[in-house]
């Protein structure tokens, strides 16, 4: 049970920052003109890159810190404070990105959209990537590495049935009910960038207080 547990908080801590559910809106803009067939190859690919992405970003996020010689704390802030913007535009649909007319028409002009931009950075934007990293300081023991692994999987599953059925979901929960979600997932996702926030500070303060009293 208690690693039933944590592949739940890790799932937690990645679904709102990928936020699957913001996205059908969008899928079914760029891929405007494709087949049904051709949409869910698009999708099954887009999820599967994302998901590469993740775990490189999961594996080799220690190794990035450690070369460009980045305290955990810094990127608990840093990370906070980028993934909490993203909340607030979440919350606030009107203000919330979306790609511009250009970016669009590029998408549709291309014959593979799946890795840029739905994998990237749609699915797996700078905010997940920064999740991953955060959680990948927290592994010390391959279980840990497998949890978090099994909860990306499982974000992406979700995601990939969630693209699959874009213009269903639209058509049922309409535009309110899509607000509805991305404001629910913003919240989520606000919260958690407050609590990195927080973990940052926190060790950012314990340390300089050690410091000083070890200077003293």
């Amino acid at each position: 049970m208690e690693t039933f547990h944590d592949i739940l908080l890790a799932f937690v801590a990645i679904l709102p920052v990928v936020n699957p559910f913001s996205k059908p809106p969008i899928f079914l803009s760029i891929t405007e003109g494709l087949t049904p067939d051709k949409q869910r190859k698009q999708a099954f690919k887009a999820c599967l890159y994302a998901f590469l992405i993740l775990i490189v970003s999961l594996l080799a996020g220690t190794f990035i810190l450690a070369f460009f010689s980045i305290t955990l704390p810094a990127l608990q802030i840093a990370g906070g404070l980028l993934i909490a913007r993203t909340g607030f535009q979440m919350l606030n649909p009107q203000k919330e990105h979306h790609q511009s007319l250009h970016e669009e028409q590029e998408a549709r002009d291309k014959d593979d959209i799946s890795f840029v931009p739905l994998a990237m950075p749609l699915l797996s934007g700078p905010g997940s990537i920064a999740v991953m990293i955060n959680l990948a300081t927290d592994a010390t023991v391959l279980i840990d590495w497998l949890v978090i692994a099994l909860a990306a999987a499982g974000v992406c599953i979700i995601t990939y049935f969630v693209l699959v059925q874009s213009l269903r979901l639209v058509k049922i929960l309409g535009v309110n009910g899509m607000n509805a979600l991305s404001k629910l997932m913003g919240f989520l996702l606000l919260s958690l960038a407050i609590q990195f926030i927080i973990n940052g500070a926190s060790s950012a303060i314990i340390h300089l207080v050690a410091t000083l009293n070890a200077a003293s």
